[in-house]
C-alpha cells in the first residue's frame, strides 16, 4: 500500500513539475479551443449549417435554454426564445417589405441596442449579410464606407440619422436609406414570424462572408474586411472556450457592436456558451459599473484604453452608506484586448477581478492569440502558451527583422529572403498563408484588390511562399509569452535609434500623476528623424507646477533609454480626447499638428531643457525654424 501511495505522490509531483516547466495547462486550453473550432466547423459544413442562425435556433428550441436571457438592454430582457421570435419577424419584414434577398449585403448604421442584434441575426435568417458601419462616421468617410460595402439598403438608427446628410445621399444615388422609425418598428411587430427554408441560408464554404466589418481607418479611409464563418467560429470560441464562459454567466459589453470584439467575441461568444449578453449603449466611466451591477454581470468586456479610463476615474461612493463601490460587483473575469502593462495590475487590484483574458486579433487578421491570466506572470502579454502550442504557433507564424529605413521586412541582399528574429527580439509579426489558395486563410477587403495584396508578403523564407503582414511589432519570450510592442509606423527613429511609442507610454503611465500618455514622433525643422512628443493627461486640472515637470523628466530619464525620453510634452485636458470609437489611441492627427503652437488647438506645450520640462511657445518654435537650436 505504501509503495503505491508513494508512486502516486511521485507521479503527481512529476506532473506538477512538467506543467510548471512546459506550461502543459496552457497547451490543453489551446488544443481544446482549436479542436472545438475544427469539430464545430466540420459538423456545420456537413449539415450545411455554417450560419450562426442555426445556433440561435438550437438555443431557442431547446427547453433547457429557451427561457434563459440572451440579450439584456436598458432594463429589458429577451430570452433565447424571445430573440428567435424577433429575428424571424425582422427577417420576414426585411424580405417581404424591403425586398432583401439571400446574399444581399445590408449596411447597419446603428448604435448598440437590442434592435442592432435583431436586425443582424434577421439578415442571417434570410441568407443575407450585414455590413457593420461605425455610427460615428460622417460626410465623405461615411459615404465611402457605404459605397465600399456595395449595400443598396442602409438601415439607420434614428439617433444617428443626422449623419446621413444630403451630401451623403447625393454621393450614393442608388442607395436606399431607411431610418428605423417607430413606424417601421410597428411594421415589424405586425409582421408574422417566418422561418424560411434552409435553402436560403445554404453555405458550404467555411471562408464565405459572414459579416463585413471595417478597419478603424486611423491613417486613411476605413476598409471593409470580409469576416468568414470560420473566423467567426474561432473568435466566438476563443471567448466561450478559451476564457471559460459558463451558461450562467452574464457578459457585459458597452463596446461598439460594429467592431469585431463586441459582436464576434462578445455576442457570438455568449451564444456559443449559451450565456447572457448585457449590452450597454455606449461606454462611460460614470455608468459602467452601475450597469454592471444592474445586470448582475459576472464578465466584463474592455477594448483599448477602457481599463485606463476606469482605473483613473474617481471611485463611486454609496450616497447612503459612504462605502466605496469599486468591488461591489460579481465580476470574476475581464475579457478584451489592448490592456496596457502599466494599467494591468492597477485595474485588477482596484476592482478585485480574478482573471484577465487578453486577446490579440485584428479585424483583417488571420490568427488570434490569448492570455488567460490570474497572476503577475502573464502581465502585459497578449499570448501565453505551453511548449507544444508555442511550437505549433511558431510553425504557422513568424516574427521577422524589419528594415528601419523602409518599415518593411528586411531582406538578405544575397538571397532576397527575410530573417526570423531570435527569441526575445522584436520584429514584424507574420502569419503563414496557403500560397496556392490565399483566400482559404485571408479573404481580404471587399472590392479592394490593391489593399488586399498590400497585406500579403511573398518569397519570405523560400521562393513561392506567402505570409500575411500584421503591421505589428511583436516579441516571443523564452516562457512562451507573446508581447505586442508597437504598430509599424508608430515606432519612430531619433538619433539613429528606434523608439517604441508603446514602451515610452507605458513607462510614463507609471508616474503617479499621469492618467494617460499618448506618445508619437514629430518632425522638426533642421532635424533628422522624429523627436519624441507625449500628449499627456495629468491628475490635476491645474497647470503643472515646476516640481511636477521636473519629476516627470526625472521619471522618464530613470525608466527609459536616453534617446527615448520625450523631448516635448503636450498637455491635454481629459483622457480619451484623441481616441477612436474603439478606444484605441489615435496618433495620426497629433503627428500632423506636431509642436507648432499655432496648430495644437490651445494646448500647453513644454520641452526638455536643462533636465526638466519648461514652457514651449512661439518664440521657441521660431528658434527651431531658424536653426538656432540643436536638439
Amino acid at each position: 500500500m505504501v509503495p503505491s501511495v508513494l508512486a502516486a505522490a511521485g507521479a503527481l509531483a512529476g506532473a506538477a513539475y512538467l506543467n510548471a516547466r512546459l506550461s502543459l495547462a496552457d497547451d490543453l486550453v489551446f488544443f481544446g479551443v482549436t479542436g472545438s473550432v475544427l469539430r464545430q466547423v466540420s459538423r456545420a459544413i456537413r449539415a450545411d449549417k455554417l450560419n450562426f442562425f442555426y445556433l440561435l435556433e438550437e438555443r431557442a428550441l431547446n427547453k433547457t435554454t429557451a427561457g434563459r436571457p440572451f440579450i439584456v438592454f436598458e432594463g429589458k430582457s429577451y430570452t433565447y426564445a424571445d430573440t428567435y421570435d424577433k429575428v424571424l419577424r425582422f427577417g420576414a419584414w426585411l424580405r417581404e417589405r424591403r425586398g432583401v434577398q439571400p446574399r444581399d449585403i445590408v449596411a447597419l448604421n446603428y448604435q448598440n441596442s437590442e434592435t442592432f442584434v435583431f436586425l443582424w441575426f434577421a439578415l442571417w435568417a434570410i441568407g443575407a449579410k450585414a455590413a457593420f458601419i461605425n455610427y460615428h462616421l460622417q460626410g465623405a468617410v461615411l459615404a465611402h464606407s457605404l459605397q465600399a460595402s456595395t449595400a443598396k439598403l442602409v438601415i439607420v438608427d434614428p439617433s444617428v440619422a443626422g449623419n446621413v446628410t444630403e451630401e451623403v445621399r447625393e454621393a450614393l444615388p442608388g442607395t436606399n436609406f431607411l431610418v428605423f422609425s417607430p413606424e417601421a418598428e410597428e411594421e415589424v411587430r405586425n409582421t408574422e414570424p417566418v422561418r424560411y427554408p434552409d435553402a436560403v441560408r445554404s453555405e458550404s464554404d467555411r471562408v464565405a462572408m459572414a459579416i463585413l466589418i471595417y478597419t478603424s481607418g486611423t491613417t486613411g479611409m476605413p476598409k471593409p474586411a470580409v469576416l468568414s464563418w470560420a473566423r467567426l467560429y474561432l473568435a466566438s470560441m476563443m471567448a466561450a472556450k478559451g476564457a471559460g464562459l459558463r451558461p450562467d454567466d452574464v457578459f457585459y459589453t458597452c463596446m461598439p457592436l460594429y467592431h469585431t470584439s463586441a459582436s464576434c467575441v462578445g455576442v457570438c461568444g455568449v451564444l456559443v456558451a449559451g450565456a447572457s449578453a448585457a449590452i450597454g449603449r455606449r461606454f462611460s466611466t460614470k455608468t459602467f459599473w452601475k450597469e454592471v451591477r444592474a445586470a448582475n454581470a459576472t464578465v466584463i468586456h474592455y477594448v483599448g484604453e477602457t481599463g485606463r479610463y476606469l482605473t483613473t476615474a474617481p471611485p463611486e461612493i454609496d450616497p447612503a452608506t459612504g462605502a466605496n463601490l469599486d468591488r461591489a460587483h460579481r465580476v470574476r473575469l475581464a475579457v478584451g484586448h489592448g490592456l496596457r502593462p502599466d494599467v494591468w495590475e492597477r485595474f485588477r487590484d482596484r476592482f478585485g477581478i480574478d482573471t484577465i483574458f487578453e486577446l490579440y486579433a485584428a479585424t483583417d487578421g488571420t490568427l488570434g492569440f490569448w492570455n488567460r491570466c490570474r497572476n503577475s506572470f502573464g502581465t502585459g502579454a497578449v499570448g501565453r502558451y505551453g511548449f507544444f502550442s508555442s511550437a505549433f504557433l511558431q510553425r504557422r507564424s513568424a516574427i521577422v527583422r524589419v528594415d528601419n529605413e523602409t518599415d518593411l521586412p528586411w531582406r538578405d541582399p544575397k538571397t532576397g529572403l527575410c530573417q526570423r528574429v531570435k527569441t526575445g527580439e522584436v520584429g514584424e509579426f507574420l502569419v503563414l498563408l496557403p500560397a496556392d489558395d490565399i483566400k482559404q486563410a485571408f479573404q481580404g477587403y471587399l472590392g479592394n484588390q490593391k489593399a488586399t495584396e498590400s497585406k500579403i508578403l511573398r518569397d519570405v523564407f523560400r521562393k513561392g511562399d506567402a505570409w500575411f503582414r500584421s503591421g505589428d511589432l511583436m516579441q516571443w519570450d523564452t516562457d512562451g509569452r507573446l508581447y505586442f510592442i508597437d504598430r509599424i509606423g508608430d515606432t519612430f527613429r531619433w538619433k539613429s535609434e528606434n523608439v517604441s511609442t508603446t514602451e515610452v507610454s507605458q513607462a510614463l503611465g507609471l508616474h503617479p500623476a499621469v492618467l494617460e500618455a499618448n506618445v508619437y514622433g514629430v518632425q522638426l525643422p533642421h532635424h533628422d528623424g522624429r523627436a519624441g512628443c507625449v500628449a499627456i493627461v495629468l491628475d490635476s486640472p491645474h497647470p503643472p507646477r515646476p516640481e511636477l515637470l521636473a519629476s516627470l523628466a526625472a521619471h522618464a530619464r530613470e525608466t527609459l533609454p536616453r534617446y527615448a525620453v520625450p523631448l516635448f510634452l503636450r498637455l491635454l485636458k481629459d483622457v480619451g480626447m484623441q481616441n477612436t470609437g474603439t478606444h484605441k489611441q489615435q496618433k495620426h492627427v497629433l503627428r500632423q499638428q506636431g509642436v507648432d503652437p499655432a496648430k495644437v488647438q490651445g494646448d500647453a506645450l513644454f520641452w526638455l531643457k536643462d533636465g526638466t520640462y519648461v514652457p514651449f511657445g512661439e518664440r521657441e518654435w521660431r528658434a527651431l525654424q531658424q536653426a538656432a537650436v540643436k536638439l
